[in-house]
């Protein structure tokens, strides 16, 4: 049986990771869809020979990886290009995602998804939605210093993001990542206890 699973998103530079980062430190099982994406576009993964045969050699690197630069550059600007790379993407990471799930030895999981409300929830995979939220000053900051992007970069994609107004419609769970360290931590273990209240009242009913 999968385990209750929370779908955790936020927007760019809002601090996703340092949050699943938080729940992985206390045991939890998180399941990292960006990561997986990265597993399949790397030299000999599942993806590479499907994305050559639909966008041409020069997408791939010379070290048989996917070349993220130029792929970004393409699809960012073109919604066709977009959708066709999500076409053979999405599917791959869904099932190694619940693959995933289903080899949890935790009570419940965190699967990360950061388009997950440009997605659309989907209800029947996610008992909860958990939105990592800042003030947007804060995510182009975080972005800029992580990823060393020019602001207008990151103003680009967080147009292409779900709004901060569409995500927090989505949640039932919001962490507040514009504090202290230690505030985030005190959110993560409250929501700890509370998911693995969840996870075991689901358990008992199901």
């Amino acid at each position: 049986m999968n385990p209750y699973t929370v779908g955790l998103t936020g927007g760019i530079g809002s601090g996703k990771s340092v949050v699943a980062g938080l729940f992985a430190k206390r045991g939890v099982a998180v399941i990292d869809t960006d990561e997986i994406a990265h597993e399949l576009t790397r030299p000999g993964g599942e993806a590479i020979e499907a994305i050559r045969a639909a966008f041409g050699a020069s997408l791939i690197g010379a070290d048989g990886a996917l070349d993220r630069t130029a792929m970004r550059k393409l699809v960012f600007g073109d919604a066709a290009a977009r959708k066709k790379l999500e076409a053979i993407l999405h599917p791959l990471i869904r099932k190694e995602s619940a693959r995933r799930r289903a080899s949890a030895q935790s009570p419940y999981a965190i699967l990360v998804a950061p388009l997950l409300v440009e997605g659309g929830v989907d209800r029947s995979r996610f008992a909860r939605v958990l939105v990592v939220d800042c003030p947007e000053a804060q995510q182009i900051e975080r972005a800029m210093r992580r990823s060393r992007v020019s602001e207008t970069e990151v103003r680009a994609i967080l147009a292409a993001q779900a709004t901060r107004e569409q995500r927090l419609a989505q949640a039932d769970d919001v962490i507040d990542n514009s504090g202290t360290p230690e505030a985030l931590e005190r959110q993560v273990s409250n929501l700890n206890e509370k998911y693995l209240t969840l996870a075991a009242l689901s358990r008992t009913t199901s």
